[in-house]
């Protein structure tokens, strides 16, 4: 029988994004108001659901703080910090990844692993490239590859066509992630790190929209996949 399908959102799942990501956030937002945002602010929109894409989060806050300013402006900005410009290193570099050695190849022996993502395929290569060479991610969707967004499930039906005939799981650590799932009837299981800080509030929500399991990190995957 082929092996299942385990799709693994990156941002929060395989990778801590606390000072790549949500730092970005933060410092896009300064540019542009002059003013301070926490991860907890970040948190909260995010657990609303809707906001899984990172320039849209941050596009809000400054807009929010009375400063008009278009959204390619911020997503320039962004980007200039995260991918790094004019010789600078950026933040992505400040990227952990989270799985254990052997984690991933040990469960590469009982499925096939996958990637569905909201970041762009630059940041998914040079991540993998960077952080997991050895390793093979099939098929990798990532925000480039599809119309719509997570909370839509096109991400995961598109999975599911190219490698048919599958049940495919997903693992993911957003409220659109587990909406997602659903909506593509895929098993969720969810990530929702201590260090966060509104996991509680984001373990009960995440169990809400189905969860099968809410997990401290993805290295406690293997106790609670068949």
């Amino acid at each position: 029988m082929p092996a299942d399908l385990l799709v693994f959102d990156m941002d929060g799942v395989l990778v801590d994004v606390s000072e790549s990501y949500r730092e970005t956030i933060r410092q896009t937002v300064f540019n542009f108001t002059g003013g301070e945002i926490t991860n907890r602010d970040i948190q909260d929109l995010k657990n609303q659901g809707g906001w899984n894409n990172d320039w849209r989060v941050a596009h809000h806050f400054v807009l929010c703080a009375g400063v008009e300013v278009s959204y390619e402006q911020v997503v320039e900005y962004f980007q200039r910090i995260f991918f790094g410009a004019d010789g600078s290193a950026g933040l992505i570099r400040r990227e952990r990844w989270v799985a254990a050695p052997g984690l991933l190849e040990r469960l590469a022996l009982r499925y096939q692993l996958a990637i569905y993502t909201g970041r762009i395929r630059p940041e998914v290569s040079y991540t993998l490239a960077r952080s997991a060479p050895g390793l093979r991610f099939h098929p990798i969707i990532t925000t480039d590859d599809v119309a719509r967004s997570k909370p839509d499930p096109e991400g995961l039906l598109r999975i599911a066509e190219l490698v048919p005939g599958r049940k495919l799981w997903y693992v993911g650590d957003t409220l659109d992630d587990a909406r997602c799932a659903r909506a593509a009837g895929a098993p969720f299981i969810g990530v929702a790190a201590p260090s966060n800080p509104r996991a509680a509030e984001l373990a009960r929500l995440l169990r809400q929209e189905g969860a099968l399991a809410v997990l401290d990190d993805v290295n406690q995957l293997e106790a609670v996949l068949p």
